[in-house]
């Protein structure tokens, strides 16, 4: 058996598919190479069947990728998995996944075919997925309703038309920890060796974590998660926690040898990789979220930080190093610093490969910040690097700003906008400053945009703390949100800085989205 855990991390793919997840292909080859950086054994990219820019997505990130397989999933259909094999077609590494449901209510309502035509098509998929790629995996979705008897007729099947990897899903989050162990423990000795076994657990009753540990116990070498646990609905499995349960409780997972089960991940580029997710996606993990959530290292009770301070194992199972989390309190660099001094720092949070046209506009940035704040932390200078390091066209860029209160409760936004060098101005009047922002914003690109979601946060502590917006816009009645994020010390400069880079990233997508609505 093999004697590691594979990280499959579905983020891009699963993920994405959370309520304004959407993201734009420069933010997915960013999150795609932080996922490699992470240690992830197979990414997710899409769907590459499902839309023009998912496609796009996979075969850019395919050709980004070094060392992590790049996979497309496939419906059990030889178009599906023709677009898929083309997609990943760059990669160094790549796989197929293709999939057809299996339980009595998908295939009876859904597929309306019989048991028996199902096996056929799932054969008839992997050998043809086979034929164009060494490594596929096969998935029985809904496996975890589906009748075991039923499923030691597939499994067999599919395993020799040539899949490597088995995936039983649980696609509605519906089975309970011991039932997982006992199902997985009866399909795996049953399997033995013939192929690795892979879990894919759904969040819906807030299990989906537990249910892969106990799938593990029992035989599963390979987890289906995501990156802060995203995914349609309640979610999926959460990487970080998987991840990390394998590594402080090391004493439950033994292989044949007595060696400590393990992952390929490096535990170091959990939080950064939680924090890209984060940033990009406009989801934040809730505040007590495990692992990664802002307070799981918080300590409030005197009881406990007395415990602290005289020995943190007394608290905490986990060191905030040990995923990541700076040690420091943040405060480093200042006015007078110099280029040196911060290429030092951000390679020190983990940032690589910047270029110096990236990192000479990251300073820049960084000097006008320091002339509006009296401190900067670490995190101001992630927020600056996040932004400088995403390559989506700039269209339009903020010139100047200013919103004013008028009589019977509107507000008026007076803007200008540099387009191709020139600057064009404008203003309007809205119900609230918010309104009269995006407004101005419109008649200036003259593109109208309908706002479907704003969220405003501080990126760090203080009066002076830089403001990060997130705007989700649907332009030109298009059906595909798309997300901006902008970040100013003045919460309505950030705002129409978001509001732009929405624009900027569905200009640069028009095509695509105009082929798929």
């Amino acid at each position: 058996m093999q004697e590691y855990i594979k990280i499959f991390d579905t983020t891009l793919r699963d993920g994405e598919q959370s309520p304004g997840a959407s993201m734009n292909i420069e933010e997915k080859i960013k999150i795609a190479l932080q996922l490699e950086k992470l240690g992830v054994d197979v990414i997710e990219a899409g769907f590459a069947a499902s839309s023009p820019g998912d496609f796009e997505a996979i075969n850019q990130i395919a050709q980004s990728l070094s060392s992590a397989s790049v996979c497309s999933l496939a419906r059990a259909l030889e178009s599906d998995i023709d677009v898929a094999a083309k997609a990943i077609a760059p990669a160094h590494h790549k796989t197929i996944h293709t999939f057809i449901a299996t339980s009595p209510i998908h295939m009876e309502f859904k597929l309306k075919l019989k048991p028996e035509e199902v096996i056929k098509k799932a054969v008839n998929a992997v050998k043809y997925a086979k034929s164009l790629c060494q490594d596929v995996e096969f998935s029985c979705e809904d496996a975890l309703r589906s009748d075991i008897g039923f499923l030691k007729e597939i499994l067999p099947a599919v395993i020799e038309a040539g899949a490597n990897t088995l995936n039983l899903p649980d696609t509605v989050g519906y089975r309970l920890p011991h039932e997982i162990g006992t199902f997985i423990k009866e399909i795996h000795n049953f399997i033995g060796d013939r192929a690795i076994l892979s879990i894919h657990c759904h969040n819906d009753l807030g299990l989906a974590v537990a249910n892969s540990i106990a799938a593990i116990q029992n035989g599963v070498r390979q987890v289906e998660c995501t990156i802060n646990g995203l995914g349609e609905r309640a979610g999926n499995t959460a990487l970080e926690e998987v991840v990390m349960i394998l590594k402080t409780r090391k004493d439950l997972f033994l292989t044949s040898t007595n060696s400590a089960l393990d992952t390929h991940i490096n535990t170091k580029e959990i939080y950064p990789t939680s924090k890209l997710v984060a940033d990009i996606t406009g989801i934040r993990p809730q505040p007590n979220k495990a692992i990664v959530g802002k307070n799981a290292f918080a300590h409030e009770s005197g009881i406990h930080q007395d415990g602290m301070l005289k020995h943190p194992q007394t608290y905490e199972i986990m060191r905030p190093c040990d995923i990541g989390i700076p040690e420091s309190n943040g405060l480093i660099l200042g006015k007078h610093s110099g280029k040196a001094a911060f290429k030092d720092k951000i390679k020190s949070l983990g940032f690589e490969g910047i270029s110096d046209a990236e990192l000479l506009a990251a300073f820049e940035r960084f000097k006008v910040l320091c002339d509006s704040k009296k401190e900067i932390f670490d995190d101001d200078i992630r927020a600056i690097l996040s932004e400088e390091t995403l390559h989506i066209p700039q269209i339009f860029s903020l010139g100047i700003i200013q919103v004013s209160a008028c009589s019977s409760g509107k507000y008026c936004a007076a803007i200008s906008i540099y387009k191709d060098e020139n600057e064009v101005s404008d203003s309007a009047l809205g119900n609230g400053a918010v309104d009269s922002v995006l407004k101005s914003i419109d008649r200036i690109s003259q593109i109208q945009g309908h706002l479907q979601d704003y969220k405003v946060e501080s990126i760090t502590s203080g009066k002076d703390a830089l403001a990060k917006v997130v705007v989700k816009v649907v332009f030109e009645n298009k059906s595909r949100a798309i997300i901006g994020h902008g970040i100013d010390i003045d919460t309505m400069s950030a705002t129409a800085k978001a509001y732009i880079s929405a624009l900027n990233s569905y200009l640069s997508m028009k095509d695509l989205i105009s082929n798929n609505a």
